[in-house]
């Protein structure tokens, strides 16, 4: 338990040592400042609350668009799964959207909707409904027969079918869903802010890129990676751990 804790925090030591290379090598602090060049930037945003501020309006955008992007991606996804005919129908749109672009659907969204938050949050969910679709697409396609052959012998009610035997054969699917979802969906955001919102991460990202001020930048992309790295670990790792285990026993 030990070693697991101790690789991830060796292995950020690591990028950091070559951080402070790179930037001594370039003995340009306008183009890339040593980390410890941050530390009053990070201050000054925390002390005039701008950083709390601007992280959680962008936290708020990304909870709203993992609930959408997961709760119609795995419809469609279990739909898919279970309907030859349905699949044959959606999968050329799955592919066509698998393959669009970020920036077109981003593009299309604000130029279509106006830039407003819905239009926002539509654009990062259209962005991530394909990846979550095809990975429970697949999941459904992988749920045991026999199971589902024992649960219609004991008549099993439609509620106790899918707790019981449904989700645990499922939530490893799940789980892997909102792991690469939610590492696509929070960039996404911020190529959403920067592009055409007035507040959050990527908006501030957007005015210091503006100013040519690189710590500035670093700071806002750090903050915001940091959160989404506790959560990675304490939230989704756990969770995906969890759902794998009845799969070993």
């Amino acid at each position: 338990m030990q070693d697991t804790c101790l690789t991830p925090l060796l292995s950020i030591a690591g990028l950091v040592v070559l951080w402070i290379v790179a930037a001594t090598l370039t003995a340009d602090p306008q183009i890339l400042p040593q980390p410890w060049d941050l530390i009053p930037r990070f201050k000054q945003e925390l002390v005039s609350g701008e950083l709390q501020r601007s992280l959680g309006v962008t936290l708020v955008r990304v909870i709203w668009a993992f609930a959408l992007a997961m709760t119609l991606g795995t419809i469609i996804g279990l739909s898919m799964g279970r309907s030859d005919a349905l699949n044959r129908w959606l999968d050329p749109w799955l592919v066509i959207f698998l393959n669009l672009p970020a920036l077109v659907l981003i593009v299309l969204c604000y130029l279509w909707i106006g830039l407003t938050e819905a239009a926002a949050i539509t654009a990062v969910t259209l962005n991530k409904i394909p990846n979550v679709a095809t990975i429970l697409r697949e999941g459904s396609r992988a749920l045991s027969p026999d199971l589902d052959a024992m649960a219609q012998v004991y008549r099993l009610p439609r509620q106790t079918r899918l707790q019981h035997v449904i989700l645990p054969q499922l939530a490893p699917f799940i789980a892997a869903a909102a792991r690469s979802g939610l590492s696509l969906i929070w960039k996404i955001v911020l190529v959403v802010e920067f592009l055409g919102r007035s507040s959050g991460v990527g908006f501030q990202i957007h005015l210091y890129f503006q100013l040519f001020d690189v710590a500035m930048v670093l700071v806002y992309a750090f903050s915001f990676i940091a959160v989404m790295l506790i959560v990675e670990w304490l939230v989704l790792q756990p969770w995906e751990r969890k759902a794998r285990r009845w799969r070993a026993a």
